[in-house]
């Protein structure tokens, strides 16, 4: 199904619809398609810190506190001449805690997706960040995500206790085996004990440390 949002003159978009103007969409919650991308990144700059960069080969990423580019939501355009001086964008990672009310999960991957279909329709490449929350988004937070392609995950910070790690990896097995992906960017740490499976499936995972831990040496 294809929707066409049209602004009325004289109202103010606060919904950012111009975003989806040309999307399609995919399951029950209608989050935005996007395309896939096959690229594997060898470089990652911080959003906060792409806006200064004077080395544009870099792919720029989101996984750093919600307010540091919560900005991109409120005034894509501005960001949109930056972004395309660099290699590609792993898509924002909005926050999407388990204790947030269901809707609010929903709202913010809807808003990563949105970014990306917007970015893609501009001539960016982009590989989609999947970022979930309790069970109940384990399945929906891949719709609108093609298979067999590359995708991006953080795990700074998820990994903290023993219940962190059992949510994050059985939303991660539900990921994989939905999307079969042929290439996963981690950012954070990588273990054995949660990745090793899917190298034995053939599946190249590319992990970056974070910059948290690169600033702790």
């Amino acid at each position: 199904m294809t929707k066409i949002n049209k602004q009325r003159s004289g109202c103010i978009d606060v919904f950012n619809s111009f975003l989806v103007c040309l999307a399609t969409y995919a399951g029950i919650f209608e989050f935005p398609i996007i395309r896939p991308c096959y690229e594997i990144p060898d470089r990652l700059i911080l959003f906060s810190k792409c806006i200064s960069s004077k080395d544009f080969n870099y792919w720029v990423h989101f996984y750093e506190d919600d307010y540091l580019f919560e900005r991109i939501w409120n005034n894509p355009r501005k960001y949109l001449p930056i972004l395309k001086r660099f290699k590609g964008v792993i898509l924002p990672d909005f926050s999407v805690y388990r204790d947030m009310p269901f809707v609010m999960q929903l709202w913010n991957i809807y808003r990563s997706r949105a970014i990306g279909c917007w970015l893609q329709a501009n001539g960016i490449k982009v590989i989609p960040n999947i970022r979930y929350g309790d069970k109940r988004t384990y399945r929906s937070c891949c719709d609108g995500i093609s298979k067999h392609c590359t995708i991006a995950i953080g795990s700074h910070g998820t990994l903290k206790n023993r219940e962190d790690r059992i949510i994050f990896a059985k939303g991660l097995e539900v990921v994989v085996n939905r999307l079969m992906p042929s290439v996963i960017v981690v950012y954070g740490s990588c273990p054995d004990s949660i990745f090793q499976t899917y190298k034995d499936m053939g599946i190249k995972i590319v992990n970056f440390k974070s910059d948290y831990a690169k600033s702790r040496g």
